[in-house]
């Protein structure tokens, strides 16, 4: 959308005057826009439900993911906020203002900065997680399985970019809208957690709908060709929502890890369509495997490359181990050498890290051609909590 056109939106039916005065204030309050209804382009995703938002739900074009850290080790503080940031979810992803809106008392900051004022819902969805961290600074017991990742072979992590007590990640097809979203929950947050890094994507690079078309990374390639369907709900039990084993809290939830991955375009820019494919193990243009004619042909391991990505990672090499992959591209300007700093911030999610991602990145790490290309700059994890029940929030159960 120009701003042109935004602006005529956001002067239009959007900011419709309400007939009452604010109360106390003497001052005319914005009317709270409608919600678009679902079906409808760009119309609310649900809020509530047995599962959060944004994980199995089909992938948005656009993200913004946040990593925060608590400033206190009060349980009690640190579930009041959670309470609050549920309850602006829910009038964010049905296309609503936060609190009281974006007007008030002349000497008071709005409940809602504005930005998203007239715009529809655009499929936002808030998605939240629990870092080990979290555990430690609140002394509340941790699931077992969630643990700090082992070091990779030629990781090169950074610090201020890994890690955090609390993730949120919002997707959106419009970035303003996902940009809006953590903004507010940030502010919100003021006096209890700050951000401790952040990361914008946009272009998926994965997808939960296979029967649409196979979105491509930015070295060229589909990517996510085997993913779970977000309609499947055996493989969906199977391998992403935790089960009896977990906490309650964490029942119908799943295990969170982004990795930020700089991918060194220049240098893949230079190198043969034959090495390229060689890497992969499947075709650019149709994204073919080797030894097979369409995408979504059968896997014929024996006839890729033994070191290739596709190979190394697929399924049937490492006993089913299967994660549900929901990543995207970002570009954060250029390194001060004339090349893109670029690449992929993958998201995986999991029952279990030690039976999804970690024994598909040692297979990586360990052969994978594909690290000539590639490195892992940043990384975290976290614990997602199941979904969320009207008058209930993000992961209450947890401080009962």
């Amino acid at each position: 959308m120009t701003d042109l056109s935004r602006r005529r939106l956001l002067t239009g039916a959007g900011l419709a005057v309400g007939a009452g005065a604010a109360a106390g204030a003497g001052l005319v309050r914005l009317a709270q826009p409608e919600p678009v209804h679902a079906a409808a382009p760009g119309g609310p995703v649900p809020f509530h439900g047995p599962h959060q938002a944004g994980i199995a739900t089909p992938v948005q074009d656009r993200l913004h993911f946040a990593a925060l850290d608590l400033g206190t080790d009060s349980p009690a503080k640190v579930a009041g906020l959670l309470r609050e940031w549920t309850a602006a979810a829910v009038r964010m992803t049905a296309a609503q203002e936060v609190g009281g809106g974006a007007t008030g008392p002349e000497l008071a900051p709005p409940d809602d900065t504005g930005e998203a004022l007239g715009l529809p819902a655009s499929r936002l969805t808030l998605t939240v997680g629990f870092g080990p961290s979290f555990f430690e600074k609140l002394k509340l017991p941790a699931p077992d399985r969630l643990k700090e990742l082992p070091r990779f072979p030629a990781d090169k992590l950074d610090p201020a970019r890994s890690g955090g007590d609390v993730c949120v990640q919002a997707c959106a097809d419009d970035p303003q809208v996902a940009v809006h979203a953590v903004r507010n929950l940030v502010r919100l947050a003021f006096g209890t957690a700050s951000v401790r890094w952040s990361q914008l994507g946009f272009g998926k690079t994965s997808s939960t709908t296979p029967d649409a078309q196979t979105p491509r990374n930015l070295f060229g390639f589909k990517d996510g060709t085997r993913n779970i369907a977000g309609t499947d709900e055996a493989a969906l039990d199977a391998h992403v929502w935790v089960g009896e084993e977990g906490p309650e809290w964490l029942r119908g939830g799943s295990y969170l890890v982004a990795r930020r991955i700089r991918m060194h375009i220049e240098t893949w820019d230079r190198t043969s369509l034959k090495e390229q494919e060689d890497i992969f193990g499947r075709t650019k243009r149709e994204g073919a495997p080797y030894g097979a004619a369409r995408e979504h042909d059968p896997v014929p391991l024996e006839k890729l490359p033994a070191d290739s990505h596709v190979r190394l990672s697929h399924p049937d090499a490492l006993g089913g181990v299967t994660i549900l992959r929901r990543g995207y591209s970002f570009t954060d300007g250029s390194d001060g050498l004339g090349r893109l700093e670029a690449g992929l911030f993958f998201l995986a999610y999991q029952r279990d890290p030690e039976k999804g991602f970690i024994p598909i990145q040692r297979a990586l790490a360990a052969r994978d051609p594909l690290n000539e290309y590639i490195q892992h700059v940043g990384s975290g994890i976290w614990a997602c909590p199941g979904g969320v029940t009207p008058g209930s929030f993000w992961g209450e159960g947890l401080f009962s």
